[in-house]
Order: structure tokens, then C-alpha cells, then sequence
């Protein structure tokens, strides 16, 4: 696989005005990716579980641009955000080579999220992929012959990833790769590409709940705790833990061997958390919460024997995971002893899901 097939192969047809809207959820890396290169490219390969309910939907409307260049506005939550531009504009600068309609239209970009922006739960994985398939949708109306649902869909995780890294996971579901892996067959560096092999029925419907222990700005952008990646004395070790711990995945979900699985879920949730805070400058994004948090599921799970077990994305929140049929003990478990430590007592319920739809 190389960018070149991305490129547009064929003519654009007169050119239109209209919208197209987009529903596109966040994810959960159960093995992260933290450092890149490039145009955004990883380090390691990483898996994660698509999610249902904390989604993005964006509507892209469009028109012929009316000025020698062209101009967009983006709107959240109905409110004009100047502060998106620079990342948007970084974006389309980006996907010009393989979207050459960027530069021959107006946009108005208004999006929501189902879910706090900027908290840990991956906003930027949602809102990019969500506008990555606005602009397939939009390059599909104007290509003279359309190509097919399956490469619109890989280009669409192709453009996500030039937007926001992990952006490339939320095209599909419900377990997708990204990075390039010598044990999983067509896992790539330039897209996400669903988990080829067996899953456990244990594993398939997993649940994720996720504790809003914080809901503000984070006090670091990924994109800064990335880049410490570059001169980190522990990088390559990581990216080795990162790579060998995917490895071992490949028989734990095929094998449904949940002690196996909640040991690598929770190593990399503090792997990850460790290199922030022994990056140069260091920085700490957990809160006294989160550790109350999951020092209590440890408690919990010695004590009643239950497979739930918790991952943390670049952000105080904690996801915590559970299979399907133990949904009410766990939510009882979290109502009656985790919610205290939320803001408001705040959590959404969510689960696996199949990725972007169109509206």
C-alpha cells in the first residue's frame, strides 16, 4: 500500500452545492499508540475497540467557492469555534493531494460531540473521521465514476489519519489495527483496518463505561505528548512492549482468555500514562480520582472474581470494560461505589460499534 492509490484517478463533474452529514464514534485503544513520524504516522501498531455512543456528527455544506480562495467556518455545538481552524486548515493542507476539491469550495463545517470535548475521550478521533467521511461522501457525488464502498472506506481512514492519528480507527469496527504489524495480516501504517482474526464471543458486545472524572481542557494536546516521544529515553522500549503486547493479543481473542487479556488492557493503559511522566518536560494527567478509581476496581475484581478491568486514554477519564453479562453488577458496582468520584456523578454507558454511518 502506498499513498499514491489514494490519489484521485478520475475527473470531478460539475461541481455542486449542498451538505452531507456524518455520524462517526470515538474509539479505545486496548494497546496504545503514543509517538509518530511523518505525516502522521505510528510507531507502533495499535487496537482498539470502535465505540457506540460517544460520537461526533458533522455536517459538511458546501458550495463552489465564491472568492480566489477558498474559505470555511466551523461551528460547535451551533457556535462559530475559531479555535478548530488552525487544525482544520493544517488538515486540508494536508489532504489537498488526495482531495483536490478542498481548494474549489466554501465549507461550513457544524459538528457536535455526544460526549465532553477535550476530557480523554478522543474527540479528535470522532470529529476527524467524521469529516474525513464527509469529504469521501462529497468527492463520491462529484467523481465522473465513484469508486467502490471498500476503498472509499480505506481512503476515508487514509484522510482520518491526517487529521488526527487514531482517527483512523474509528472508520470501521468493531476491533480495528492501525500501524504496521508482521503478525496481523494487511495492517498498514497509512490506514485502520478491521481485526482480521477470530474473536472470542466473550469479547464481541464489550462494554465500556466511561467515568468523567474531569471535563475540561486537558493541561497537555496529545499532539505536544507525542512529540516528547522523539527524544524520550524509554521510546523504543515502548514501541517493542507495544508491539509484543498486540502480538499476544492474537491468541487471547481468539481464545477468550480474560485474565491474559485484562493484563495487557490495563499494562498499556499505564504504560502509556508512565511515559508522560517521564517525558522531558514530564507531565501528569491522571488526578488523585483516577487512582481512587482504579484502586477500587482492583478491589472489586479480587473480591467478587468479576472480569472488569479499566484503561485510560491521554486523560483523567477512566473507561471501564466488562463483558456483556456482567452489564448490571458492573453498572451497580460503578453506581453505588465509582460515580462519587466523577464530576456530578457523571458516566456514559457505551459499547462496540460498527463505525461511521452516513445521515
Amino acid at each position: 500500500m502506498t499513498e499514491d492509490q489514494f490519489l484521485p484517478t478520475e475527473t470531478y463533474s460539475s461541481q455542486l452545492e449542498g451538505s452531507v452529514s456524518v455520524q462517526s464514534p470515538s474509539n479505545i485503544a486496548l494497546v496504545k499508540y503514543w509517538g509518530k513520524y511523518g505525516d502522521q504516522l505510528p510507531k507502533n501498531a495499535s487496537i482498539s475497540f470502535t465505540l457506540s455512543n460517544c460520537r461526533t456528527k458533522t455536517t459538511l455544506k458546501y458550495k463552489p467557492k465564491s472568492s480566489e480562495n477558498a474559505v470555511f467556518e466551523v461551528y460547535l455545538d451551533k457556535t462559530l469555534a475559531p479555535d478548530f481552524k488552525p487544525k482544520i486548515e493544517q488538515f486540508f493542507a494536508r489532504i489537498e493531494r488526495y482531495i483536490p476539491l478542498v481548494k474549489e469550495y466554501d465549507f461550513i463545517i457544524e459538528t457536535t460531540n455526544s460526549f465532553p470535548h477535550s476530557s480523554g475521550i478522543a474527540s479528535s478521533a470522532s470529529g476527524m473521521s467524521a469529516l474525513a467521511m464527509c469529504m469521501m461522501e462529497l468527492e463520491q457525488k462529484l467523481l465522473s465514476k465513484p469508486i467502490s464502498n471498500e476503498d472509499a472506506l480505506q481512503k476515508a481512514s487514509f484522510l482520518a489519519r491526517l487529521g488526527s492519528g487514531s482517527a483512523a480507527r474509528s472508520i470501521e469496527g468493531p476491533l480495528v489495527v492501525w500501524g504496521e504489524h508482521s503478525k496481523i495480516e494487511g495492517s498498514s501504517n497509512l490506514v485502520g483496518t478491521q481485526y482480521p482474526y477470530e474473536v472470542h464471543p466473550f469479547f464481541q458486545d464489550y462494554q465500556d463505561t466511561i467515568l468523567l472524572v474531569e471535563t475540561g481542557e486537558k493541561q497537555v494536546s496529545s499532539t505536544v505528548g507525542h512529540n516528547l516521544m522523539h527524544d524520550h529515553p524509554f521510546s523504543e522500549q515502548r514501541f517493542q512492549q507495544a508491539n509484543d503486547n498486540l502480538s499476544k493479543l492474537i491468541s487471547i481473542l481468539k481464545e477468550g482468555t480474560i485474565e491474559a487479556f485484562i493484563n495487557i488492557v490495563e499494562s498499556e493503559a499505564l504504560s502509556l500514562h508512565a511515559m508522560m511522566m517521564t517525558s522531558n518536560p514530564y507531565f501528569i494527567l491522571m488526578k488523585p480520582n483516577t487512582l481512587e478509581i482504579i484502586n477500587r476496581i482492583w478491589k472489586y475484581r479480587r473480591e467478587t472474581g468479576s472480569n472488569v478491568c479499566f484503561t485510560l486514554d491521554a486523560g483523567a477519564n477512566v473507561h471501564v470494560l466488562y463483558p456483556k453479562k456482567e452489564k448490571d453488577t458492573v453498572l451497580a458496582f460503578i453506581k453505588e461505589e465509582l460515580a462519587i468520584f466523577c464530576m456530578d456523578g457523571s458516566f456514559i454507558e457505551d459499547q462496540t460499534g460498527m463505525g461511521a454511518t452516513l445521515l
